[in-house]
C-alpha cells in the first residue's frame, strides 16, 4: 500500500476516533451491527465461498494456459464468443458479489480483456438461476422475468461498454501480452474436469435452502453435501493422476474427511474444514506445480480478504444487517425515497443496492419487505439488478484489480443501466 493511502487511513481513523459520538445509543447499535455483520459473513461465506474461490483463482493463474484465456476472453477474441463464455461461466457459478472477485482477478490478470472480464464480474452474482426463480415465485413472474432478461442483457452491454470506453488501453494491453510458446502439460478435457470439480464443490457447498420443501431445488439441497463430496473425490483423483500430487496425503485426507463426516455429520463445516486443511497439505508436499498453486492462492487471499472484511464492517455500520434498522442510516429514509417509479426513486434504489452487501438469495426477502413498505415496482427491479452484482466490499477489491478509473466507470454503468431498466419496467407495469 502506498504511503499516501496509509496516511489517509491514519487521518480518517483519528478523525473518527475524535468526533464519533460513541455515547449515542444509535452509534453503539451501529457499531455492534457492524460486528454482527462481519460475524455473519465469516460464518456463512468465508469457508464455503471465499476459500474455494481463492483456490480456483490460484488454479486459473497457475494451471490454465494464457493462450486459452487470450483465445476465449482476450481483447482480440471473437466478441460473441468471449461475452457468451463470460456470461455462461457466471451463470454456472452463481456466486455472490464477493466470491466472484478472486475468479475475476485470476482471469483478468491472465490477459482477459476488460470487456469479457467485467461481463463475467457482473454475470457471476447477477445471473443466479435459483435467485431468479425465487424472485418470480415471491415477487411475481413479471419481476422474475424482467430480472432474468435484464441480468443476461446487462452482462453483454456492460462488457461491451467497458471495452469501448477503454479501447485504447486494451490495445496497449494486447500489445504487451507475449503469447506463450510452451506446450500444455495436460489435455483440455483433463483441465476441464479438474476445474469443474472445484467449481462443483463451490456451487453445491453453497446451495441455499429453497422456500418450498419439495421439487428439484429442494432435492438438490437435501443431497448438497453428498454432491459436494462427490466433486471432492473427482478433485482428488484429478490432482493425483494429472497434477503429480502424492497419493498418501490424498488417502489420509480422504479418510480424515470420512471420519469427520461420521462423527460431526450435524456440523458439515468441520469435515469441510478438514478437506481444506488436507488440500493445503497435499499441495505443499507434492510437485513444484502444486506448490506454485498454493502460493498463488495465498497471494489472492492476502490481496482480497482484508479489503472484503473491512468493507463488510463498514457496510454493517452504515446500513446494518439486512432486515434490521440498526445501521447509522435509518431504513425509513430508504423506504421514503424509493416510492413510485420516477427517475430519482430508481436511481436511489440502484445506488443503495450497489453499496449494500447481499448474501446470495437474501435480496429477495429484502425487496419483498420494501415492496410491502411502499417501494415501487421499478425501483424494486433496479435494486435487484444492481444489488447482487456490486457491494461496498466488492468495490474496494475491484479497484485494486482494475484501477480507480475503470472501477468508477463500471459502477456508473451498473447503476445507470439498473436505473433506466427500473424506469422502463415501472412504466410498463404501471
Amino acid at each position: 500500500m502506498k504511503d499516501r493511502y496509509k496516511f489517509i487511513i491514519l487521518v480518517a481513523a483519528f478523525i473518527g476516533a475524535y468526533f464519533i459520538p460513541f455515547e449515542s445509543i444509535k452509534v453503539q447499535k451501529a457499531i455492534l451491527e457492524a460486528f454482527y455483520m462481519i460475524q455473519d459473513y465469516a460464518q456463512k461465506h468465508v469457508l464455503l465461498c471465499l476459500v474455494p474461490a481463492f483456490f480456483i483463482a490460484g488454479a486459473i493463474s497457475v494451471f490454465v494456459s494464457q493462450a486459452a484465456v487470450m483465445k476465449y476472453l482476450g481483447p482480440a477474441a471473437n466478441k460473441l464468443l468471449s461475452y457468451s463464455v463470460a456470461s455462461v461461466s457466471g451463470t454456472i457459478l452463481a456466486v455472490c458479489s464477493c466470491t466472484v472477485l478472486p475468479l475475476f482477478a485470476g482471469i483478468y490478470r491472465m490477459g482477459a480483456g476488460v470487456g469479457p472480464a467485467t461481463a463475467f464480474l457482473y454475470s457471476g452474482p447477477a445471473i443466479n438461476v435459483l435467485a431468479i426463480v425465487l424472485s418470480a415465485k415471491v415477487l411475481g413472474w413479471k419481476i422474475g422475468l424482467a430480472r432474468a432478461i435484464g441480468a443476461v442483457g446487462f452482462a453483454y452491454i456492460i462488457g461491451i461498454l467497458m471495452a469501448v470506453t477503454f479501447k485504447e488501453e486494451e490495445k496497449k494491453k494486447q500489445a504487451m501480452v507475449m503469447p506463450s510458446t510452451d506446450e500444455p502439460k495436460r489435455k483440455l478435457y483433463q483441465e476441464i474436469i479438474y476445474m469443474a470439480s472445484m467449481i462443483g464443490v463451490l456451487v453445491f457447498a453453497n446451495w441455499g435452502k429453497p422456500m418450498e420443501a419439495s421439487g428439484i431445488w429442494y432435492a438438490i439441497y437435501s443431497a448438497k453435501w453428498y454432491l459436494t463430496g462427490l466433486f471432492g473425490v473427482i478433485f482428488g483423483l484429478a490432482i493425483w493422476r494429472w497434477f503429480e500430487a502424492k497419493p498418501l496425503p490424498i488417502i489420509v485426507t480422504g479418510i480424515a474427511v470420512i471420519i469427520a463426516s461420521i462423527f460431526f455429520h450435524s456440523w458439515p463445516l468441520i469435515p469441510f474444514s478438514v478437506a481444506i486443511a488436507g488440500t493445503i497439505w497435499i499441495t505443499k508436499v507434492s510437485s513444484d506445480e502444486t506448490k506454485n498453486w498454493i502460493d498463488a492462492t495465498w497471494t489472492y487471499t492476502l490481496m482480497i480478504a482484508p479489503l472484503l472484511l473491512g468493507g463488510v464492517l463498514v457496510a454493517g455500520f452504515l446500513l446494518g444487517m439486512p432486515g434490521t434498522d440498526n445501521g447509522i442510516i435509518p431504513s425509513r429514509w430508504v423506504h421514503a425515497l424509493v416510492g413510485g417509479n420516477g427517475f430519482f426513486a430508481n436511481l436511489f434504489a440502484s445506488i443503495v443496492g450497489a453499496f449494500m452487501y447481499f448474501a446470495t438469495l437474501t435480496e429477495v426477502p429484502i425487496v419483498q419487505g420494501l415492496l410491502g413498505s411502499g417501494m415501487g415496482q421499478g425501483p424494486a427491479l433496479a435494486l435487484l439488478l444492481a444489488g447482487p452484482a456490486l457491494s461496498l466490499p466488492s468495490m474496494l477489491v475491484i479497484r485494486t484489480i482494475l484501477g480507480t478509473k475503470k472501477t468508477i466507470v463500471f459502477i456508473i454503468y451498473v447503476v445507470l443501466l439498473s436505473t433506466f431498466a427500473g424506469m422502463l419496467f415501472g412504466w410498463i407495469t404501471g
